[in-house]
């Protein structure tokens, strides 16, 4: 039994049927987006398998409701979690030829409770359906990262079924035919802490992100070469004298030593005398 916030889908490619395989009224894929046809009298949607569960679980997504075009009456795009009991749901439904936004949690096709607040494409961009705690949330956020909830209600005892699914809508009853957009079903474009997953069946592996192949450059006049560094031209080196050879030190005088054979010093107050010597010669 899977919950809802596991229906995952970056529309990057032709249109999954194996996740949608209840649609309806051509719908297909354009740029990134799954694209909706909104046609006078018809409708055409993107349906899931009914497999999922509501219960402390979601779906958000990237809406694009169809531009009015000319219409004065309903110009729809509907993002609703049906159950297996026709007319009870739970979600958005934006009307741009109203500029409002209904959000809904309907028995029969009916919620007294109903709120309809102006539709606002910037405020709006983004919408999430959630369910914790035995209340639902609907909430709306500018960029997938800070969300508002516009109303909460208690959880209607559905939303635990295993047979849900999600159903993107769009029809209109005037104007010209155009299309609704949708984009990021469950993958939300911020990068937030992920807390310890509520139980082990419910940890599954990150989805990756919708990537853009970069294109080559404008115009090769914009490219130019990386400037030099700054550099310190160095001056001459400061010379040194060359170290002079040490001179060899004469030896120290050795001992004089009196002699009978030379003449004999004798102290002086000047300088040294000479005493002759008398020598017996051969």
């Amino acid at each position: 039994m899977p919950v809802l916030e596991t229906l995952e889908d970056s529309f990057t490619g032709a249109l999954d049927t194996t996740k949608w395989p209840n649609s309806y009224g051509d719908p297909g894929t354009s740029g990134g987006r799954a694209r909706i046809p909104c046609t006078v009298g018809g409708f055409s949607g993107l349906r899931s398998a009914t497999i999922y569960t509501l219960a402390d679980s979601h779906f958000l997504l990237r809406a694009y409701p169809p531009p009015a075009n000319g219409a004065t009456s309903t110009a729809a795009l509907s993002l609703l979690v049906l159950s297996s009991a026709g007319g009870t749901d739970a979600g958005f439904i934006i009307d741009t030829a109203q500029g409002a936004m209904g959000l809904y949690s309907r028995t029969g096709y009916a919620d007294g409770g109903a709120l309809f607040p102006p539709y606002d494409p910037v405020a709006h961009a983004w919408l999430r359906l959630r369910e914790t705690g035995g209340t639902l949330l609907w909430e709306v956020s500018p960029d997938s990262t800070s969300w508002t909830v516009l109303r909460s209600s208690p959880s209607p005892a559905w939303v635990a079924d295993a047979d849900l699914s999600l159903l993107i809508e769009s029809t209109r009853t005037d104007g010209a035919n155009n299309f609704a957009e949708v984009d990021n079903v469950n993958l939300p474009t911020s990068l937030a802490l992920l807390g310890a997953a509520r139980t082990a069946v419910a940890a599954r592996p990150l989805a990756g992100q919708k990537t853009h192949t970069l294109g080559a450059a404008q115009a090769a006049v914009t490219a130019r070469p990386i400037s030099a560094a700054h550099v310190v031209q160095l001056g001459a080196a400061r010379t040194r004298a060359r170290a002079g050879t040490i001179a060899r030190l004469p030896r120290p005088a050795r001992r004089l030593t009196p002699s009978t054979t030379g003449p004999t010093l004798t102290p002086s107050t000047s300088r040294p005398t000479l005493t002759p010597t008398t020598t017996t010669g051969g």
